[in-house]
């Protein structure tokens, strides 16, 4: 990853953190973006943008050209903003599959075709994006959550066809992640068996490295032991 430019969105989540220091750690250039404002100082190795709503093309675009201006050149996209909610679908709220599709879907779109030009320039473009395990079927009360997964993994497919030979597009497709929301709302769960944030953060920045290249189109689960 040494010298790479890397964006990073929803870079103050947990899993965006993580996958953030790490990157810094072997060497990358770090862009964050995130809904969240930022307090983060700008340095030579990394900036941050926040306050970006991803959902709206038009700021995905500012906040990407904005990061390719700053270090000249982007090498990898790195799509974790999202979202979950746990509802059933006769009591649910519409909306919800909405703001799941907004939240998960529409997000990697747009800060994906923000980042197709400035990828295709480099040498080795890459875009990894995070799907579901969950996504592969859905159980009760998954089903807005799955959906707008699913949508991920077929958004992650058609870019990889597309661009195949230029820029390779993956997902991982975590189980349950080992963060401090998810212990909180699973409290009787058994810890030791989910994914952690560095586990998942290895795999994606391996898919984000040169040593990556010649994998495109995969959706690679990472469940940990469960």
């Amino acid at each position: 990853m040494d010298g790479k430019v890397v964006i990073v969105t929803g870079a103050s989540g947990a899993l965006g953190k993580v996958v953030a220091e790490v990157a810094l750690a072997r060497g990358a250039r770090v862009a964050g973006v995130d809904h969240a404002p930022t307090e983060i100082a700008a340095t030579e190795q990394r900036i941050d943008i926040g306050g970006v709503d991803l959902t709206d093309a038009a700021q995905a675009k500012k906040a990407i050209d904005a990061i390719a201006s700053h270090f000249g050149a982007i090498h990898a996209l790195i799509n974790i903003a999202g979202g979950f909610a746990f509802e059933a679908v006769a009591e649910g709220d519409p909306r919800t599959w909405q703001r799941m599709y907004a939240l998960n879907v529409l997000t990697a779109l747009n800060a994906s075709r923000s980042a197709l030009p400035h990828l295709a320039a480099s040498t080795a473009g890459r875009i990894v994006n995070v799907g579901a395990m969950g996504a592969l079927q859905a159980g009760a009360g998954m089903g807005a959550y799955a959906a707008s997964k699913a949508g991920v993994h077929r958004l992650t497919e058609a870019l990889a066809a597309e661009w195949k030979g230029r820029i390779t597009v993956n997902a991982v497709l975590p189980s349950t992640i080992d963060t401090a929301a998810n212990r909180a709302s699973m409290p009787k769960a058994d810890f030791a068996k989910w994914v952690s944030p560095e586990e998942l953060a290895n795999v994606i920045l391996f898919l984000a490295s040169d040593a990556a290249s010649a994998v495109t189109g995969a959706l690679i689960p990472v469940s940990g032991r469960v």
